[in-house]
C-alpha cells in the first residue's frame, strides 16, 4: 500500500474551488486564515504573496502556484501595493465566478482550498512549511501546470460538469505538488512527506500501511529497509518526528476511528482488524490518542456516515 495514497484516501480529501480574482493597477487584498489547505495559481500577470509569520514576500509569476498549509492570514498585492481591502468585500461582489479589484485585469488568479472529511489530517500536514511555492517551469512541474491549465479552461468555458472536473483535477494537482515536494533537497522539517523521501523510512512506512494489524517490531521494519535497527529508529524519529511503533499506533487508531464511523462492527472485531489482541487494549490506546473512548467516539459520529 502506498502510504501517501493511503492517507489521502482515508482523509477523504476534497477540493472546493472559489471565484477567480482579476486585478490591475495598484491593489492589495487581505484574506482571513483559510479553512483547510488553501491554493492559488497565477494565470496572468505578476503579484506578491505575503503570509503572516512567514519571512518576506513571495514573488508570483505566470504559472506559479502555492499551497498554504496553516490557517494564517495572507495578502495578495501589486508592487507597489494599493490600499488594502478585505477579501470578503471583494468576493461578495463577484460576478460570473470572478471577483475584481484595482483598475484593469492584467492579473488573474484562480484557486480554492482542500478540506479533509475526517480527523487525522495532521498525518499529512505535520512538518510541512506554512507555504509551498511551486514556480512555473521548474523540473517536474509539467503535470501541475497541465492540471492548472485544464482547471482554468473548465472554469472559463463552463462545459457540462465543469465544476466536478475542475475539483477532481485540483486533487490531482495537490498530489503532484506533494510529489514535487518529495523531490526537493533534505529539509529540517518532519512529517509523512519528509519520511517518504528517506528510502529506509519509506520502506518501513510501506510495510506498516500494507499490514497495520501485524505485530511489527523495529527489527522487522529495519530489515524491510535494509538497515540496522538503530539506524531505522534514528532516521524514522528524525524524519517523522516520532518512532515507528508510535506512528503505527496512531495509524491503527485512525483506521479504528474510520470503522467506528462507517460500520456497525463490534469493538472486538475492530480491535482484531487493527492489530489489538483485545477490546480493552484497543480502547486504552484509542483514548490515549484521541482523548475519548471508542464508544463515546462512535456516538459522537453516528450521524456522519461516509456517504455524507
Amino acid at each position: 500500500m502506498d502510504p501517501l495514497e493511503d492517507v489521502l484516501s482515508l482523509l477523504r480529501t476534497r477540493s472546493h474551488l472559489s471565484a477567480g480574482l482579476t486585478a490591475g493597477g495598484q491593489w492589495s487584498v487581505r484574506f482571513e486564515p483559510p479553512t483547510g489547505v488553501k491554493f492559488n495559481t497565477l494565470r496572468r500577470g505578476y503579484c506578491w504573496l505575503e503570509v503572516e509569520k512567514v519571512d518576506g514576500p513571495i514573488a508570483l509569476a505566470p504559472g506559479d502556484c502555492y499551497l498554504l498549509t496553516r490557517p494564517l492570514p495572507f495578502t495578495l498585492r501589486s508592487d507597489p501595493p494599493g490600499p488594502e481591502i478585505d477579501a470578503h468585500t471583494i468576493f461578495a461582489r463577484a460576478e460570473d465566478g470572478m471577483a475584481r479589484t484595482g483598475t484593469g485585469d492584467d492579473v488573474l488568479l484562480i484557486g480554492g482550498r482542500f478540506t479533509f472529511g475526517e480527523p487525522g489530517h495532521e498525518l499529512l500536514l505535520a512538518g510541512l512549511p506554512p507555504v509551498i511555492h511551486v514556480p512555473a517551469g521548474t523540473p517536474h512541474a509539467e503535470t501541475v501546470e497541465w492540471a492548472l491549465t485544464v482547471i482554468e479552461q473548465e472554469l472559463t468555458s463552463r462545459p457540462a460538469a465543469s465544476s466536478l472536473v475542475a475539483e477532481h483535477l485540483a486533487v490531482v494537482m495537490l498530489i503532484h505538488v506533494m510529489r514535487l515536494y518529495l523531490t526537493r533537497e533534505p529539509r529540517e522539517a518532519s512529517g509523512l512527506l519528509t519520511g517518504l523521501a528517506e528510502p529506509a523510512v519509506r520502506a518501513a512506512l510501506t510495510s506498516l500501511h500494507t499490514d497495520p494489524a501485524h505485530p511489527w517490531t523495529v527489527a522487522e521494519l529495519a530489515r524491510a529497509g535494509a538497515v540496522s535497527r538503530s539506524t531505522l529508529a534514528a532516521r524514522f524519529k528524525e524524519t517523522m518526528g516520532q518512532g515507528p511503533i508510535e506512528y503505527l499506533t496512531r495509524w491503527r487508531i485512525q483506521l479504528a476511528a474510520q470503522r467506528l464511523r462507517e460500520s456497525d462492527e463490534t469493538l472486538s472485531a475492530i480491535a482484531r482488524h487493527t492489530g489489538y489482541g483485545s477490546e480493552s487494549a484497543m480502547s486504552t490506546a484509542f483514548k490515549r490518542v484521541t482523548g475519548v473512548s471508542p464508544s463515546v467516539y462512535r456516538r459522537g459520529h453516528s450521524g456522519s456516515p461516509a456517504s455524507d
